[in-house]
């Protein structure tokens, strides 16, 4: 790839092609008892603004600011750059990248269960694919490839797939090793209740704690509420407490965040359908009562309601931004 492949406007000195700007979900997994199989996309948004600089190839100027921004490294080994790397290979372009611009506002706290990873590979390669149909590359992604790409990534689909998609999602790896997914709508009286945790874990420990077998008992309770939550969620969502019933993951990871799980418990003794959001140690809780959120409030979470994303990850004009 040369230095010639972006146009560059003479008057100004800049390239030719305009900035991509794309903004992504924050997404709570598992949702109770979904485990690696739930989704849900929430009104919370990292934004990217990528654009060529028309300079060497692999040159990179990066730029950070918000949650992370002191952590994330300014190399060819962010998660978003690496991202862009890998959807401009599957376009057809392998090798080093152009020049390259980026600017990475993160609103999704890292570590913290609500899909920050899922958010930047996501956005990452709408980024790639959109830059590399800029420079002609020879093969144009399809949503389809992009989620590939995003699980192959990420490892899983439950968080990239309404990271992708938005609202909530279903996923299933099939025999042939791709995912199968499919987006519903969410029922419109339910409301999301996120209590961020100040604290971060590691999706990685978190795995560690869980068993390598569970009773079979257990198993058919988790089968039987994750059938009833895709109802509750969709149509009906008087049956959300029972849906959101869990014997598979969150309580072999309690000690972890006692903390969490303490409130966890509180919540649901108050008749509210709460569970640990992705692999903690934030709490959701999604409830079509009146939740006094201020009320609600303990020391080492930050509590707010967010709306349900329907849109997912979104190229977007200067004024089309969503308010997050």
């Amino acid at each position: 790839m040369t230095d010639s492949a972006v146009t560059v406007d003479p008057a100004t000195g800049r390239p030719g092609h305009p900035p991509v700007v794309v903004q992504t979900p924050a997404t709570s997994a598992n949702l109770g008892a979904g485990f690696d199989c739930f989704g849900l996309a929430l009104g919370r948004h990292d934004e990217l603004s990528a654009e060529l600089t028309g300079g060497a190839d692999g040159e990179l100027v990066i730029e950070v600011t918000g949650q992370g921004a002191d952590e994330v490294p300014r190399t060819a080994d962010h998660l978003v750059v690496r991202a862009i790397a890998r959807a401009f290979a599957a376009a057809g372009r392998p090798g080093p990248l152009p020049g390259l611009r980026l600017s990475c506002t993160n609103r999704i706290p890292h570590g913290g269960g609500q899909g920050s990873s899922a958010a930047a590979i996501v956005g990452g390669l709408l980024v790639g694919r959109a830059l590399s149909v800029q420079l002609g590359a020879p093969i144009e992604l399809s949503e389809a490839d992009v989620l590939d790409l995003a699980v192959a990534m990420e490892g899983h689909p439950d968080n990239v797939a309404p990271a992708l998609l938005g609202g909530f999602t279903i996923a299933a790896t099939g025999a042939d090793g791709r995912p199968a997914v499919v987006s519903r709508t969410v029922h419109p009286q339910i409301r999301a209740v996120l209590f961020g945790a100040h604290t971060a874990s590691s999706t990685e420990h978190a795995r560690g704690l869980l068993p390598a077998s569970v009773p079979h008992r257990d198993a058919v309770a988790n089968v039987g509420a994750a059938a009833l939550f895709v109802h509750a969620v969709t149509a009906d969502p008087t049956h959300l407490w029972a849906a959101t019933a869990d014997r598979l993951h969150q309580d072999y990871r309690a000690a972890a965040m006692p903390a969490s799980a303490a409130l966890v418990r509180e919540l649901r003794a108050a008749g509210y359908p709460a569970m640990i959001s992705g692999a903690g140690p934030s709490v959701l809780v999604l409830t079509t009562s009146a939740l006094d959120v201020q009320a609600w409030r303990r020391p080492g979470f930050d509590a707010a309601e967010l709306t349900v994303d329907t849109a997912g990850a979104v190229v977007v004009t200067e004024g089309d931004r969503r308010s997050s």
